[in-house]
């Protein structure tokens, strides 16, 4: 990770080319920043896949004022988190007080001192950076160190959003370890906890940068793949089966292989807004138990043909 991508982004909205100037000459030296001329565009990037860590926002701005934009970023799941701080001519109590009931965390007024809005930037954003990382530590598993069902479940919702509005793909590979409860059984659970620990490595050696693997309870772990369609699910599939494959944890009381191996079952489908993801989760559940009929060690893939509710997209 470069010098660079360790640096926290900033959006900075305001239809005043001069004010976003001066904003950004500010605090490009400490921060990555973006700019906005409109509250439209500001909600299109802190919904976009790379999100800011936090919006300085002017008020008074055509079509969309930043009262109503910071309104609908705080009506949202995906950028409630992020916090807005008021950057505006407005100077009464009254606008004050409506900023931050709006849900705005602070409130400067033009014309400013540019170290107090550099110390007050500098104190919500490592406030921010406290909060995540509380939020990452709760989301993790603490015996593999991945994602665990809490994180899944919120990522889920997320990316199932997003590909209703861009109306692109979403596949979800299901897994778990072979004949685990012998190998628990037989070597003890400690040895046990120690192939959870490698498969759940093996498998988050697998796949692309925004593919999320974690696990889900026990001997499961999942995998959500973003833009995804079945093939290329299947293709994921086979790479998780190679990898914990190539461990060559020996299993000699396993009924599927020699070594520990395991069963995936996957789903794929063009979320729609009125869906629900559960359904996503039903069908690649329903693969993985057809994977465990056909003899395990193996991944199963749901027909292209299978819908949503009985109607979704396929």
């Amino acid at each position: 990770m470069t010098e660079a991508d360790k640096k926290q982004t900033i959006l900075v909205v305001d239809d005043m080319p001069a004010n976003i100037d001066i904003l950004v000459g500010l605090l490009s030296d400490k921060y990555r920043v973006k700019a906005a001329r409109n509250g439209r565009k500001a909600l299109e990037i802190a919904r976009s896949a790379s999100p800011p860590d936090l919006i300085l926002m002017d008020v008074v701005m055509p079509e969309m004022d930043g009262y109503e934009a910071c309104r609908r970023l705080k009506s949202e799941t995906d950028t409630a988190a992020i916090p807005v701080i008021f950057v505006t001519t407005l100077a009464d109590d009254e606008d004050e007080e409506k900023g931050l009931r709006m849900g705005a965390v602070d409130y400067i007024t033009k014309p400013f001192r540019s170290a107090i809005v550099m110390a007050r930037v500098e104190n919500h954003l490592k406030l921010k950076s406290y909060q995540d990382l509380l939020k990452e530590q709760s989301n993790l598993d603490g015996l593999t160190g991945l994602p665990n069902r809490r994180a899944f479940d919120e990522l889920l919702a997320q990316e199932w959003r997003r590909g209703a509005r861009l109306e692109s793909p979403l596949s979800l590979v299901m897994l778990d370890i072979d004949c685990f409860k012998q190998y628990n059984d037989n070597y003890g659970h400690i040895p046990g906890d120690e192939v959870l620990r490698k498969v759940g490595k093996a498998l988050a050696s697998v796949g692309r940068s925004h593919d999320f693997v974690g696990r889900y309870g026990g001997e499961e772990f999942v995998c959500l793949l973003p833009h995804t369609d079945t093939g290329g699910a299947a293709n994921v599939a086979a790479k998780l089966q190679q990898a914990v494959g190539e461990l060559q944890i020996s299993h000699e009381y396993s009924q599927a292989a020699e070594h520990v191996s395991i069963s995936l079952g996957v789903a794929s489908v063009v979320p729609q807004a009125e869906g629900e993801p559960v359904a996503l989760i039903e069908k690649a559940d329903a693969m993985l138990y057809e994977a465990k009929e056909k003899g395990r060690n193996r991944f199963q893939c749901a027909t292209d043909g299978w819908s949503l509710n009985g109607n979704g997209r396929h």
